[in-house]
C-alpha cells in the first residue's frame, strides 16, 4: 500500500475482498487500485510546411505577453535538453520513472513544452506560447509513453510544492460511459489548487466521429477541479478523434488548436507536426501562463474565470467545445 498522507489517499494492489479488509482498518484514507495513464494515440502530419496556425487563430501571436516569471510544469515524457530552441531558458527537471531519467527518449513531452513554453524554429518562425516562461519538467510517463498513477500523483504534488502556477498533462486513461471520475486524482488537483496551481489536461483522442464513435473525457481530464481541453482544426471544427462530455460532472471546459501542431521534437528530427488533444492542452497551459502574467496577484479562480470569460464561442455544442476557443491576453 503507498500512501498520501496530503491527500489522504492510498494506492493498493489485491482483489476486492483483500481491498475490503484494509479498508475497514484505515478508515481515514480512501482507497484505490492503482491505474496507469498513457500518451493519448497522437497522429503523426504528413503535409509539408509549417503549421503554426494556432498562435494565430488564439492571438498569441499579437500578445504582448510572454509568460514571464511564471511557472509552468509539463508532465509527460520528459524533454530532450540537447534542443538547441532552448538554450538559455530557466529549466528545472525532476524525474519520477524509476531508472528513466528526465531526458525524452518519446518525443511527446519535447513536443508539448515546444507548443506551451516554446520560442521560434531554426527559420525564425514562432511555435511557443509562453516563451519567456520557467519551464519545469517533470517526467511522469516513461521512454514508451506509459506510467504508473503514482508517477503522475509525484509529479503533481512537485510541481505544486514547487509554486508552479500551471501543470499541463497530456495524458489520459480511459473512461467507460457511466463511469465517475477518480477521486484521487480529484484530490490531487484539489491539493494542487490549495497551492494555487490550475491543472489543465487532455480530454483524450478515443472518439471516431466521422464513424458516429464518441467516448467520454478522460481521465484525469474528467475531474471537477481539472480544466479538460478539446481539439480543434484549422477551420475551429472539432477534431475527429476529440471526446465528448459524456459523463456526468465530466464536463469539456475549453477547446484549443489539435490538429495539425507544429512543434519541437527529438534531435536531430527537431520539429514535428502531429495531432491529438494533448497537443491543445499545451495551448492553453501557455495561455494561462500569460494570463498569469498580466494578473499576477490574481488566484487560480480568477485566472480560470479570465480565461473562460474571453474564450471564443463557436458553433458547435459545448459537450464538444466547452466555452469555446481559448483566446489570449
Amino acid at each position: 500500500m503507498l500512501t498520501y498522507d496530503h491527500l489522504g489517499v492510498a494506492l493498493v494492489s489485491g482483489n476486492d475482498q483483500q481491498l475490503q479488509a484494509v479498508e475497514e482498518n484505515n478508515a481515514e484514507y480512501v482507497l484505490v487500485p492503482e491505474k496507469v495513464v498513457y500518451v493519448p494515440e497522437d497522429i503523426i502530419s504528413i503535409n509539408a510546411g509549417f503549421a503554426t496556425w494556432g498562435l494565430d487563430i488564439t492571438k498569441v501571436s499579437n500578445s504582448a505577453y510572454t509568460g514571464k516569471g511564471v511557472k509552468v510544469a509539463i508532465l509527460d515524457t520528459g524533454f530532450d535538453f540537447s534542443h538547441p530552441d532552448f538554450k538559455g531558458r530557466n529549466i528545472t527537471q525532476q524525474s519520477f520513472v524509476p531508472n528513466e531519467s528526465t531526458d525524452d527518449k518519446h518525443g511527446h513531452g519535447t513536443h508539448c513544452i515546444g507548443t506551451a513554453c516554446g520560442k521560434k524554429d531554426n527559420a525564425e518562425v514562432r511555435y511557443g506560447v509562453a516563451s519567456e516562461s520557467d519551464i519545469y519538467v517533470g517526467k511522469v510517463l516513461n521512454n514508451q509513453g506509459s506510467g504508473a498513477q503514482q508517477y503522475l500523483l509525484d509529479g503533481i504534488t512537485w510541481a505544486a510544492n514547487n509554486g508552479c502556477k500551471v501543470i499541463s498533462m497530456s495524458l489520459s486513461s480511459k473512461v467507460f460511459p457511466g463511469s465517475g471520475y477518480d477521486l484521487v486524482y480529484e484530490r490531487a488537483a484539489q491539493y494542487a489548487n490549495s497551492k494555487g496551481a490550475i491543472l489543465v489536461a487532455a480530454s483524450g483522442n478515443e472518439s471516431h466521429r466521422s464513424m458516429g464513435i464518441f467516448n467520454p473525457v478522460g481521465s484525469p481530464a474528467d475531474c471537477p477541479s481539472v480544466l479538460a481541453v478539446a481539439a480543434l482544426d484549422a477551420n475551429l471544427n472539432i477534431a475527429d478523434f476529440s471526446n465528448r462530455s459524456i459523463n456526468e460532472n465530466a464536463q469539456i471546459d475549453i477547446a484549443a488548436p489539435g490538429v495539425d501542431i507544429y512543434s519541437s521534437w527529438l534531435m536531430p528530427t527537431r520539429y514535428r507536426r502531429i495531432s491529438g488533444t494533448s497537443m491543445a492542452t499545451p495551448h492553453v497551459a501557455g495561455i494561462l501562463a500569460l494570463l498569469w502574467e498580466k494578473y499576477p496577484n490574481y488566484n487560480y479562480q480568477q485566472i480560470t474565470m479570465e480565461m473562460l470569460k474571453f474564450a471564443r464561442r463557436l458553433a458547435i455544442p459545448s459537450i464538444d467545445a466547452g466555452n469555446g476557443l481559448i483566446i489570449s491576453p
